[in-house]
């Protein structure tokens, strides 16, 4: 997955994440990402800072946002420490509540997801919400046929 800082043609600034910069460039291209402030779906990426970790730091590092990049330089390294830990936690708090909430009102079709969204997609079944495993490949390939899909979100924990 990758984080990026988009801007619209009005200066909003806000943040999105993607499977890929492929992904990335394939759903700006068919106007998918749009600002959420205005609507304006003519959005480019904004300059960044890239962020770099050792091998040793991963486990324990944090991913800031930049407005809490920012703040860290100009707090002492404790407190902005426990801040990002803090906003860290009610990150991956969000994300559980929406993993949970997906699965509790979606149907999981399990490998039959490709089939079942582009079935749904082409009109010859009943749009419902589902989600299910599908490979990179089959991800790519509905997405290019103009069928929406995203990864179920997962944190660390999920995998173990």
């Amino acid at each position: 997955m990758i984080r990026y800082t988009l801007r619209c043609e009005r200066s909003h600034s806000f943040e999105s994440w993607f499977q890929s910069s492929s992904t990335y460039e394939t759903q700006v291209k068919r106007k998918l990402v749009a600002c959420p402030v205005c609507g304006s779906a003519k959005v480019e990426k904004a300059i960044m800072a890239p962020r770099i970790i050792g091998k040793k730091g991963r486990e324990k590092a944090p991913v800031p946002a930049p407005a809490e990049a920012a703040a860290a330089v100009e707090t002492p390294a404790t407190e902005s420490t426990s801040l990002m830990m803090a906003q860290e936690r009610e990150l991956r708090a969000k994300i559980k509540e929406l993993r949970d909430h997906i699965v509790k009102n979606a149907d999981n079709v399990g490998e039959r997801f490709p089939n079942e969204a582009r079935a749904m997609h082409y009109g010859d079944k009943e749009h419902r919400p589902i989600y299910g495993e599908a490979s990179p490949e089959e991800a790519r390939a509905l997405i290019d046929e103009g069928v929406e899909v995203s990864p179920l979100p997962t944190l660390p924990e999920d995998r173990n």
